[in-house]
């Protein structure tokens, strides 16, 4: 099977599976215990913590382990409006947020009595910077648009979004950089929060981080103990926060050449698919190399993920976590593609791992692919 699926999940890489089994079997002791094996468990994990403090350029207490993104995104969203309902209840975010960042904002409106704007997109993936001006209001206390589209690859104007919300108000902004960790330079310096996973960095998953400024203050969604600044209870899960420092090292150290790699690659698989006037790209060549959707004519995206799983390879359609949810992209419905494109459509993620090879192959797969259905 060859493996186009990177923006899902990537596999664990070597040297951080050692050392994570290499943990496990020592440093088992609660970090929470007072005795010298809880001590030395909590030791690591603060190490890491500071690690992981020093390569964002940001302080050891704006580093907060959680389970996964989606956790840090209700975190950020739900923790940080519960705390600030009393200067406003309005929000905004974009019309093609992660799944996790919609239901948040959704749930506070349906239930909690919030305001929520969904900002639209341009045609080629991007928050429309102009319409966010037009939104911010004087009640408005948290804005949350993600970096890299997990779709398309869309990359947004964070630092632009971010500096005019502060300029303009008092409201907070959060960013869901998921997708541009490792890939593309991330600065915390202008966002007052943001979303990481280890699995998509060839980490663990049950692995991810909040990162918040210390001015900024949240209610705890899970109420226990004194985990997490006392912000998440729970006994922490000391091996996997301890090696995400080591993951984001080995990442930030090759980012620059993955992403050179990757681009030669997704320029390669760009002419190829191109060549064929049956697949349209939906993928702006100025958005990461590392996501390609584009869409076939005459094939529908189940249609188009089953053909191709048979032939070796494997590819999403849509985001994975609403990958049973209907059929259609709401992203490229947001672009204005139109539901011929959205429900066509599929997602191919590469990596550094993926070769030359591979991408002919699943080129001339596709290609194949598109042929037999449209002679159908």
């Amino acid at each position: 099977m060859i493996y186009l699926d990177y923006a899902s999940t990537t596999p664990i890489r070597k040297e951080v599976l050692n050392t994570y089994e290499k943990l496990l079997e020592r440093y088992y002791a609660n970090s929470d215990s007072l005795h010298d094996l809880g001590r030395e468990s909590a030791k690591l994990m603060e190490q890491s913590r500071a690690n992981i403090a020093q390569l964002f350029h940001v302080l050891e207490e704006e580093i907060i382990f959680t389970s996964c993104a989606s956790e840090s995104n209700n975190y950020a969203i739900k923790g940080y409006a519960w705390k600030y309902m009393h200067r406003g209840k309005h929000l905004i975010t974009t019309c093609v947020e992660h799944s996790s960042v919609h239901n948040a904002c959704k749930q506070l409106a349906e239930h909690f009595g919030f305001e929520v704007t969904y900002l639209p997109v341009l045609e080629n993936g991007c928050v429309d910077v102009k319409a966010l001006k037009k939104a911010l209001r004087k009640d408005t206390i948290l804005v949350s648009i993600m970096m890299v589209n997990n779709e398309t690859g869309a990359i947004n104007p964070i630092k632009e979004c971010a500096d005019y919300v502060h300029a303009n108000s008092r409201a907070a902004f959060h960013v869901d950089a998921v997708q541009a960790l490792g890939k593309i330079p991330v600065d915390l310096s202008y966002v007052d929060m943001a979303t990481f996973s280890a699995h998509k960095i060839y980490g663990l998953k049950g692995s991810a981080i909040l990162y918040k400024k210390k001015m900024i203050e949240l209610l705890p969604l899970i109420s226990a103990g004194q985990q997490e600044f006392n912000l998440r209870g729970g006994t922490s899960n000391v091996c996997t926060n301890i090696v995400f420092a080591k993951t984001l090292r080995l990442i930030l150290e090759e980012q620059q050449a993955h992403f050179d790699y990757v681009s030669r690659l997704n320029k390669r698989l760009r002419k190829f698919l191109k060549e064929e006037n049956d697949i349209l790209i939906n993928s702006d060549i100025q958005g990461s190399p590392y996501i390609l959707n584009v869409s076939a004519r005459y094939v529908g995206s189940e249609i188009l993920l089953n053909a191709l799983n048979e032939r070796g390879f494997a590819v999403s359609a849509k985001s994975t976590c609403a990958s049973k949810s209907k059929a259609i992209s709401h992203v490229l419905m947001a672009m204005g593609l139109g539901e011929q494109r959205a429900t066509h459509s599929i997602r191919i993620s590469l990596s550094h791992l993926t070769t030359d090879a591979e991408v002919d192959s699943f080129a001339s797969a596709l290609k194949e692919v598109c042929h037999v259905y449209r002679t159908k």
